[in-house]
């Protein structure tokens, strides 16, 4: 281990930048003002937190589940209400994304809320909302869990929902399919959503919420479950599964329901343990609470009161209006946050880093979790995205979280060893058989799994992906590690066939090309690679893609439009991940860096911050995404003070590196 070391640059203010009488104190008054304005966002205990935003279906389902519940409160429903109704499109209908199309599920779960809130059908924005839902497809092809919903409340028939029955809780880890060859977002939403498949209880609501009126053809009612054209295809099989698990459950004897009850029960409610909710997540929690009720857990039961209060705890009222969080941030945002203070000069003793440290380590998760299934060899190390969700540690966090601490001049040096070290052991510990990293779980990649008929939100399995890939690397890569590490070969090899032939990579849990890309070339950076070939093709693809104005911006219609990857509004995070990649493999003079540079300097607030409206975070793509409200602000203060650090050949401080022999290898590796 060498510790206190530092890392200088041999890099030098480009030639193309504006003369630096004119720039360099604006540049450094930037850096200066983003940083007091990060600093003055940390809060007490040492964290940051910022809003993470959605669409409006947190708010439609949260409408329906005070009334499941019966806790509607009249007051807290019309602010809810509120919220939904102000977003609605001139089209009449709701997206999942600001400046997004209209979305089926997002206005046929709308319209429903809206009519449980007493909007009347005949009004105008609800007369156009419905048309709207018909347009796209009708209530015919909403996703499953739209469909799902409406079952469970009487208010659509259960032949319409796929099958979910709770004897999948029975299939053994070893067999090839089972509940930890789903991710497990997708663990923590089904099995809770099994339970009550089975149950099926009577919550019907008034007859009035009835939506028969958003069919489009109700003589094609089950349209979703057509058969594929191609008759030997995944899709098929398990369209026939589902058949003949409908047929099933119409037996009046079924010898393995209740052990299965059983077995869903008691999953969920160990993982409810360690935890401020089921998997820390919106729907996994709703749907828990949802079936502690129909398990006769009812609402004032301690236990279903509990989930009930951190559910809550989503809940942002202002004004008139109450809109819903999916979950919170802190860990995450925290890590962000360090990095870039660190970045923009913050001595690595200083007392918000000191107390930021502090907070993290004590956030570390060293109790067992559903990791472990795959990955029965390693020890906990990891870090959760959330305050606490110790079943569900992941790679990204613990990564990011690692370079944070590493900045850091703690004053307990050994406690802080100590850490890191069960960090990149967990790491090193996840990597998956392709070389890459998924998020939560080690070779979660069954891919016809995605063909189970509630496998509609695009997110049934965890695979290796480009961009959490990458903050492996650059993390290793910071601790000293090279590409004559096996970890790092086998890394490499994967983001060299991941990569796209126009050089870009793929973002998956951030939008979209143009994060990933910049991530992979930031790590790739670590280990010395970014004069290859396939790097420089990467730059060029950026410099294709930046805006006359000097800027970044992706819509996130490119995660189904791969033709307009990199084309959208120019917007501060986008740009700082741009520069970011920049920075990492491109000559120093190159115009492309000064523009970026200019860009963010120019548009900063007299406060220190950034504006941004767009959504730029992933949840599930296609389905669900996010604005991270500290991403505008965090990350280009990180992009412009590592384009002064390096035009200025500032050292950078690492209080911690490592030889890698001093770590295992994953088993088998």
């Amino acid at each position: 281990m060498v510790t206190g070391t530092r890392i200088g640059f041999d890099t030098s203010l480009p030639a193309s930048f504006p003369p630096a009488e004119d720039w360099s104190g604006r540049l450094e008054q930037a850096i200066e003002r983003g940083a007091s304005h990060l600093l003055s966002l940390q809060y007490e205990e040492g964290y940051w937190l910022g809003e993470l935003e959605a669409d409006t279906t947190l708010e439609s389902d949260y409408i329906y589940y005070l009334h499941v519940l019966g806790k509607a409160d009249p007051e807290r429903i019309a602010k809810l209400a509120n919220y939904v109704r102000r977003r609605q499109l001139e089209d009449g209908g709701w997206s999942i994304y600001p400046g997004g199309p209209s979305d089926l599920n997002a206005t046929a779960k709308a319209y429903f809320a809206l009519k449980l809130a007493g909007d009347s059908p005949d009004s105008p924005h609800m007369a156009c909302a419905r048309e709207t839902v018909r347009r796209l497809g009708g209530l015919e092809r909403t996703n499953s869990y739209v469909r799902f919903y409406l079952a469970l409340v009487g208010a659509l028939g259960w032949e319409l929902v796929p099958s979910i029955p709770p004897e999948i809780m029975l299939l053994p880890s070893w067999f090839y399919i089972n509940i930890y060859e789903m991710s497990s977002w997708t663990r923590g939403i089904v099995i809770p959503m099994a339970i009550l498949w089975a149950i099926r209880p009577d919550w019907r609501l008034p007859e009035r919420a009835r939506v028969d009126e958003l069919f489009r053809d109700p003589s094609r009612r089950t349209a979703a479950f057509d058969w594929s054209k191609q008759l030997l295809s995944w899709r098929n099989f398990f369209l026939a599964l589902d058949r003949g698990l409908k047929l099933y459950e119409k037996l009046p004897w079924k010898p393995l329901r209740q052990r299965a009850l059983r077995e869903a029960k008691a999953w969920m409610l160990k993982h409810i343990e360690r935890t401020e909710g089921l998997a820390a997540i919106y729907p996994a929690m709703m749907n828990s609470i949802l079936a502690l009720v129909a398990l006769d857990h009812g609402p004032d039961d301690p236990l279903t009161r509990r989930e009930i209060r951190e559910f809550a705890r989503f809940e942002i009222e202002e004004g008139d209006t109450i809109r819903l969080q999916p979950c919170v941030s802190p860990v995450w945002d925290a890590c962000i946050a360090m990095v870039a203070l660190e970045e923009a000069g913050l001595p690595p003793n200083h007392p918000a880093l000191v107390k930021a440290a502090d907070w993290m380590l004590s956030k570390q998760v060293l109790g067992p979790g559903d990791w472990q299934v795959k990955n029965k060899e390693a020890e906990p190390g990891g870090w959760a995205f959330e305050f606490r969700n110790d079943w569900f540690p992941d790679v990204d966090d613990t990564a990011f979280v690692l370079m944070a601490l590493q900045g850091v001049k703690y004053p307990d040096p050994k406690r802080m060893e100590v850490a890191v070290r069960r960090g990149i052991q967990w790491l090193l510990s996840m990597q998956n058989r392709d070389g890459g990293w998924g998020a939560f779980d080690r070779d979660n990649d069954r891919k016809f799994l995605c063909n189970i008929p509630f496998a509609d939100h695009n997110a049934m399995i965890d695979p290796s992906t480009a961009d959490v890939t990458a903050r492996v690397v650059e993390c290793l890569g910071r601790f000293g590690w090279s590409t004559d590490h096996p970890a790092i070969r086998r890394a490499v090899e994967f983001l060299t066939k991941d990569q796209t032939e126009d050089g870009s990579w793929f973002g998956r849990w951030g939008a979209n090309y143009v994060y990933g890309t910049s991530g992979v070339l930031r790590a790739l950076e670590t280990v010395s690679l970014t004069a290859q070939d396939y790097c420089q093709r990467a730059v060029a693809w950026l410099r294709a893609v930046q805006k006359p104005d000097g800027g970044f911006g992706e819509s996130l219609r490119s995660y189904e439009l791969p033709t307009t990857k990199g084309n959208g509004n120019s917007t501060a995070s986008q740009t700082a991940w741009g520069l970011i990649g920049l920075l990492a493999a491109a000559d120093r003079s190159d115009p492309a860096i000064a523009k970026a540079v200019a860009y963010l300097v120019d548009r900063q607030n007299e406060d220190g911050s950034w504006s941004e409206s767009e959504f730029t975070g992933t949840g599930f793509p296609t389905v669900f995404y996010l604005k991270y409200h500290l991403y505008r602000n965090s990350f280009p203060l990180y992009a412009l003070a590592r384009f002064r650090n390096a035009s200025q050949n500032v050292e950078e401080y690492r209080a911690l590196t490592f030889e890698p022999s001093e770590f295992r290898l994953r088993s088998g590796f």
